[in-house]
């Protein structure tokens, strides 16, 4: 008989979970452990703290078992707690990681999947406990620090499984201009863009304006390395081109001016395929946003629910559909994605010159899975509810080889 002994709480929310038994044994008899990693230093904390509750009340306790580890806005590792009513949306308001919770340390050599907390109650006399072996890592982070290689770097290096992309394709899909030039390279169609260097800005700042306004306007100027709509705006005035590009550079220092296509705004969701066979879809959505909104911005992703509705499947014509579906199977390619991604799309309607042209806006390797999100409502329409797609991402982590491949 096993026995599964329960530590005295460190924080009154916080319960931890340890087990005596090796990982054989763990994977065979019991709830494989989920460290859930969630919050972490970028504008986008809040919402990766809710996709955590979100996956916390819908996770399949029957088979995994949730070890929720938070990061704060300061990057400190902290273990939190596991009740999902904390990391809701709540009167516009969106959770946050608090400072206070016990750190974690992630396991120090390759190989090992023994995690351990720091037992601070004494202030003299730190003690490492620990936390257990954990057989899989869920990174629900967005964006820098995150989302973008970084933290799937520190996990390569203990040989840790983990949900979602590699070190390469994540900064590839976080980081826009350099998402869209291998994009290019591989002939999938992009809208004209430049990418304006922190050096340019400082040193040409004329320059640069002048290469940015060659695309014409409208334009949208963007952080590279950012998501959730943070930082973006959409330039219509020439006067206007400059304060978007400050405004960009506090997210990113790169910036990245792109110009419009008016187009309607078509989402792919894709899941990884298993034992090597092609990456699947689902059906195509689109975004209708409310006039009151330039485009699709954070408060009308997350705040303010109707300003944009959600037409899953969207009302295309077949051939754009199975058109939308192979051209994200080929991004999802391209950049090496794994397990999960969204490509966003343009399509270009009737009576608007290009019509019928199909242009990749951008992929997102961790795009947002509360369980409102996109991601999650497109593979809903398709029959895979929340719980399944939470066990399939997991699945295809622990299937897939540890180490260069």
């Amino acid at each position: 008989m096993t026995v599964r002994p329960r530590a005295r709480a460190p924080s009154p929310r916080i319960t931890l979970r340890l087990r005596g038994m090796s990982p054989a044994a763990t994977a065979t008899h019991h709830p494989l452990r989920v460290a859930l990693l969630f919050g972490g230093r970028s504008g986008e904390h809040g919402i990766s703290c809710v996709t955590a509750g979100g996956i916390m009340a819908a996770i399949d306790r029957s088979r995994f078992e949730p070890v929720p580890v938070g990061i704060t806005k300061d990057g400190r590792w902290t273990l939190a707690s596991e009740d999902p009513a904390l990391w809701q949306l709540q009167d516009g308001r969106l959770p946050q990681v608090p400072g206070d919770g016990p750190l974690v340390i992630p396991p120090q050599a390759a190989g090992s999947n023994e995690w351990y907390w720091v037992d601070g109650g004494d202030p003299c006399m730190h003690k490492l406990r620990p936390l257990g072996h954990i057989d899989v890592v869920f990174p629900l982070l967005h964006g820098p620090f995150g989302e973008d290689g970084t933290v799937q770097g520190a996990l390569e290096l203990t040989d840790a499984r983990y949900v979602g992309a590699g070190v390469l394709a994540s900064a590839l899909g976080m980081d826009k201009g350099y998402m869209k030039a291998v994009l290019e390279a591989q002939g999938l169609p992009v809208a004209p863009y430049v990418v304006i260097t922190p050096a340019e800005w400082r040193e040409h700042p004329e320059g640069a304006t002048e290469r940015a306004l060659t695309l014409g306007l409208p334009l949208f100027v963007k952080p590279c390395r950012a998501g959730s709509s943070l930082g973006i705006t959409k330039v219509e005035r020439v006067q206007d081109l400059a304060p978007a590009i400050v405004e960009a550079s506090r997210h990113d220092p790169r910036v990245l001016v792109e110009a419009m296509v008016h187009g309607r705004e078509v989402e792919c969701a894709v899941l990884g395929g298993r034992h090597g066979q092609a990456a699947r879809t689902a059906p195509p959505a689109e975004v209708i946003v409310d006039a009151s909104h330039p485009f699709y911005d954070f408060e009308a992703k997350y705040l303010q629910e109707a300003a944009a509705t959600l037409a899953c499947p969207a009302d295309l014509p077949p051939d754009v559909a199975a058109e939308i579906r192979a051209l994200a199977v080929r991004t999802f390619d391209a950049v090496g994605a794994e397990g999960i991604s969204r490509v966003d799309f343009f399509y270009v309607p009737d009576g608007v010159p290009g019509a019928g042209r199909v242009i990749i806006s951008e992929i997102n390797t961790m795009p947002g899975f509360t369980p409102h999100s996109l991601y999650p409502r497109m593979w809903g329409v398709a029959g895979v509810s929340y719980t399944e797609l939470i066990s399939e991402l997991i699945d295809l982590a622990l299937e897939r080889p540890v180490g260069l491949r």
